[in-house]
């Protein structure tokens, strides 16, 4: 048997376990799997190189299925290259199988969560830069529909590969014509596509995605030119059964057993093939050694500096004895003092520009292959990409966020400047862990502690410069909290993060002038929660609490104090509570309720 027919024969099995585990499921999307069957059996039994032994192997090809509803198709080709016994396949969508409805790392040959359409370009484009930086033989492949290339992280993703020069990337787009609920935008017109792609740069071959022999050929093309290369494979949904071929409304609906009896027949029997020995192994490679020291000489500060700096600081101090440090900039590097760090590791410094969705998505890329990935930008901008960063966490993601200009306290830039929500963006994922550091100590303090982390950090800097209050090598555990102010006869606990910590203390100073002690908790870690300190607190200060942020109402450091309490505490809560405006920053935490004179007003008024 030539491998042709053998390529032949294993698209028809793929697509009969296609057919097979969707009905057994009772749910799944059969027919965008039929669409790339011989895409799949080409890409999986001729031209991509892994070690089935090892998803991690540094040789390996990686393969991204961006159409992540299509994840019956993988999960049978995994089986078919002996990944997984065969018998696997009819747990599909069953809550002990991680085979689930989508791709998640749970199946630990899946490297990033897909399924968001739109986003699976990205992280081939963060997996592919790590893997030429890391000097590995392998490719990515990302597996596209064609209805997810209106998404506009798409082509964020696909500008920033060109700009990487990334000739080891390659975008397979199955053109089937059908989304969801109607024709795409370009149906079958592949000439589009085209147009669009090699307007970004790319090299572009348009194929009819059923010719074993057109696919194969076009695979034989991948990096020539030195560009990353797409191939657009015109195909027909629901290929193989003619009831369903290229017909709307069948997307995710799985056959009823005689339907699928019908199918079967047509199809055939299944086809005796071995498809594992037609697995090509890859090239020896070996993985860069990282040396992942995480104790970093910490800066001594003499004055007021900005969290933001100091952020900046530690990146650069990171970067020297951590070499598997890469940082990602949304062009905004010279705010957030990661240029710093751009500087002395230009191979380690990705630009993103102005495409946040993309930088999380790449940074996720990096996190794949081992590397501990940095990204910052402005935490107003950051709400561009939640979509990514839900997905990160999905994807169990080590990824390292640090959103900076946050609150009404940046001052004159106005509201579109100010990250006003970033902490209810952050706070509802499981896992992800918030610090908000109040000085340049605690800053690099909490860079130290995000790195160390295994999995998705959130940093929030101030733009202001704030003094110092705390000493050079204090630990900031995460989950910790630290008690700046107490005596004796406190009468309410004043919890505070970030810039209203030097409200808070202000307070504490004026409030002491009249005889009423408070107890002042910079609550540093936001996510996880002090729960422990901040419940003791309350109960040793007349269960009376005030929490101040620099942030809207729902979802910040308000709400976390409030669950923690369950109750236990009459809490008053100051925060921003309108839309706010440009202002100077003292005339800002004025007006918006968040500053020492409100904090004293709240305690007087609470005791």
């Amino acid at each position: 048997m030539n491998r042709r027919d053998a390529l032949e024969r294993i698209a028809k099995r793929l697509r009969i376990h296609s057919l097979t585990m969707t009905t057994t499921a009772g749910s799944g999307h059969p027919t965008t799997c039929l669409s790339m069957a011989e895409l799949a059996a080409c890409l999986f039994f001729s031209e991509m190189r892994f070690n089935p032994n090892d998803p991690e192997d540094w040789g390996n090809d990686e393969l991204v299925l961006s159409k992540g509803h299509a994840a019956p198709i993988l999960w049978a080709a995994y089986a078919e290259a002996g990944i997984i016994p065969l018998k696997d396949l009819m747990g599909l969508r069953k809550l002990a199988s991680d085979l689930e409805g989508h791709p998640t790392p749970r199946m630990r040959w899946v490297k990033a969560a897909t399924g968001s359409l739109g986003q699976g370009l990205s992280v081939g484009v963060g997996m592919a830069a790590a893997m030429k930086l890391g000097k590995s033989p392998g490719r990515v492949f990302v597996v596209m529909g064609d209805g997810e290339c209106a998404e506009g992280a798409v082509w964020e993703a696909a500008n920033a590969a060109v700009n990487l020069k990334l000739k080891n990337l390659c975008a397979i787009v199955d053109i089937n014509r059908l989304g969801q609920s109607d024709p795409t935008m370009h149906q079958h017109d592949v000439a589009a596509y085209g147009r669009k792609f090699r307007a970004f740069g790319w090299d572009a071959i348009s194929i009819n995605g059923h010719k074993i022999d057109a696919i194969l050929a076009a695979f034989k093309k991948i990096g020539k030119s030195g560009r990353p290369t797409v191939i657009l494979a015109k195909t027909i949904k629901g290929k193989g059964v003619s009831f369903i071929e290229d017909k709307n409304g069948w997307h995710g609906k799985p056959l009823k057993a005689e339907e699928l009896g019908a199918a079967l027949k047509e199809l055939g029997p299944l086809p005796a093939v071995d498809s594992a020995k037609l697995v090509r192994l890859p090239k020896k490679a070996v993985r860069p050694k990282l040396a992942k020291n995480f104790n970093f000489e910490r800066t001594l500060y003499k004055d007021k500096t900005a969290t933001r700096l100091a952020y900046g600081n530690a990146l650069l101090a990171l970067g020297k004895i951590h070499e598997g440090v890469v940082v990602l900039d949304g062009d905004v590097k010279n705010s957030t003092y990661a240029d710093k760090f751009f500087e002395a590791f230009p191979e380690r410094s990705f630009q993103s520009f102005i495409a946040e969705q993309n930088m999380v998505g790449m940074g996720m890329g990096f996190a794949v292959k081992g590397y501990v990935p940095f990204m910052a930008t402005f935490a107003a901008f950051l709400t561009r990409a939640h979509d990514q960063v839900r997905m990160a966490a999905y994807s169990f993601s080590n990824i390292k966020l640090c959103g900076s200009h946050v609150g009404a306290s940046i001052g004159e830039d106005g509201p579109s400047q100010m990250g006003m929500e970033d902490l209810a963006l952050f706070r509802p994922i499981p896992g992800c862990v918030i610090l908000y550091p109040s000085d340049a100590f605690s800053s690099e303090a909490c860079v130290d502690a995000a790195a160390r982390h295994q999995g998705m950090c959130y940093i929030r800097t101030t733009r202001p410069a704030t003094p110092l209050i705390y000493s050079k090598d204090e630990p900031f555990p995460i989950g910790g909290s630290k008690i700046l102010r107490t005596g004796e006869s406190d009468k309410a606990t004043v919890v505070a993060a970030g810039i209203t910590v030097f409200e808070a203390l202000k307070a504490y100073e004026e409030l002491k002038k009249e005889g009423i002690g408070i107890r002042v908790i910079d609550a540093y870690s936001v996510q996880p929660l002090d729960k422990e300190n901040i419940i003791k607190s309350a109960a040793e200060t007349g269960s009376r609490v005030i929490v101040v942020e620099d942030h809207f109402e729902g979802g910040g450091l308000g709400d976390a104090v409030a669950s923690a309490l369950a109750g236990k505490a009459q809490i008053k809560h100051l925060c921003v509570r309108e839309l706010p405006r440009s202002g100077k920053p003292d005339e800002l935490l004025d007006k918006y309720g968040i500053n020492a004179w409100h904090i004293v007003a709240a305690v007087k008024e609470i005791i």
